[in-house]
Parts: structure tokens; C-alpha cells; sequence
């Protein structure tokens, strides 16, 4: 009776440490990771002390200002790509991040290595915008949206911006080009 009681008093131990919360590259609607919605820009040399963060910033001099930071893993991986909500302010919250990494991944799965055939599996579709070069998959369950190629869709969609994209018309194998998460 006492090894059963013990037993099942792991169980349970072990599966609460396992939850979502722990896992280090978990995407959600307010979390990317280490990240969350609320995390200032000056927060994040704590948060990735182990890691190189490399600020990328121009000025009015550059045709285009930003403000962009990079998380470097060590050893020289890119993690992911930032913009602050507010232009060079430290004190700012984050308003996009790049995913650069397939280990940062939703809870279904949905990675940068991911297809479209597993965002239409998952996720409802806002909308679809149509670019020069992409279409623009918009996921606000997530608050993400996926850049999809020109090149991975079928040809009398690739040189047209007028055209509405539909999902239909994007092919299931189609890759992500950037995966986007933002907040404001």
C-alpha cells in the first residue's frame, strides 16, 4: 500500500514538472520561450547571459532605421531576431521576434522548419495578404504570421499582387520563409 501511495506520489510529481511552462522554447500567445509579452528590452541581457546579443541599430543616416537585436546562442546559432515596440528605448517591451530556430515551436508543433499543411492542420487563418514576394499568413490565435515564398506557390500567383490568395491555392508541402510573432 505504501509503495503504491509513493508510486503514484512521483507519478504526479513528475508529470507537474513537465509541464508546458518548463519547456525553454514553448510559443504561445505571450510567451516565446524566455520571453514574455512583458519582458523590456533591458531585460534581456539577463535572460540570455549565456548567449551573445548583438544590436543592430542605424540611424537617420541609413535609408532605413531600426533597432533590431539579435539572440545568438553560443556556439553561434541565430535563436531569433527582435524589435522593440519602441524605437531605440531601452525600457520599451518587445513588438516582433523573428524565429530563427526550429526548437522554438508552438504546443502544436508549428516550427519554422513546419509546412503549410501543418498551420492548416492547427491553426484558423485571419487572412492571407499578398505581397510582392510572399504571402503573408496572419495567425492571431498566436499572434504570429508565416511569410510563405512566392517561389512555393503556383505560377499565376507569383507576379500578381491584386490576386486575393486563398489557403486553397497554397500547396500543403509549401516551407516557411519567416515565422513572426508580434505584440503591441
Amino acid at each position: 500500500m505504501k509503495n503504491n501511495l509513493l508510486l503514484l506520489l512521483l507519478s504526479l510529481l513528475l508529470f507537474s514538472c513537465n509541464n508546458n511552462e518548463d519547456n525553454p522554447y514553448l510559443i504561445t500567445p505571450t510567451q516565446v520561450g524566455k520571453i514574455k509579452k512583458d519582458t523590456r528590452i533591458n531585460q534581456l541581457d539577463s535572460i540570455f547571459a549565456k548567449d551573445s546579443i548583438v544590436r543592430q541599430t542605424s540611424g537617420p543616416e541609413q535609408f532605413r532605421s531600426t533597432d533590431e537585436i539579435r539572440i545568438i546562442e553560443n556556439g553561434g546559432k541565430p535563436l531569433m531576431y527582435l524589435e522593440p515596440l519602441q524605437e531605440f528605448d531601452s525600457t520599451s517591451t518587445i513588438g516582433y521576434i523573428r524565429i530563427m530556430d526550429s526548437r522554438y515551436e508552438t504546443k502544436e508543433g508549428l516550427n519554422i522548419s513546419s509546412t503549410f499543411k501543418d498551420i492548416l492542420e492547427n491553426y484558423n487563418i485571419s487572412r492571407i495578404e499578398n505581397t510582392l514576394n510572399a504571402a503573408v499568413v496572419f495567425l492571431d490565435d498566436i499572434n504570429a504570421y508565416i511569410t510563405i515564398d512566392k517561389k512555393e506557390l503556383p505560377s499565376n500567383l507569383r507576379y500578381d499582387t491584386d490576386t486575393r490568395i486563398r489557403a486553397s491555392q497554397i500547396p500543403n508541402e509549401a516551407k516557411i520563409k519567416y515565422f513572426m510573432i508580434y505584440w503591441n
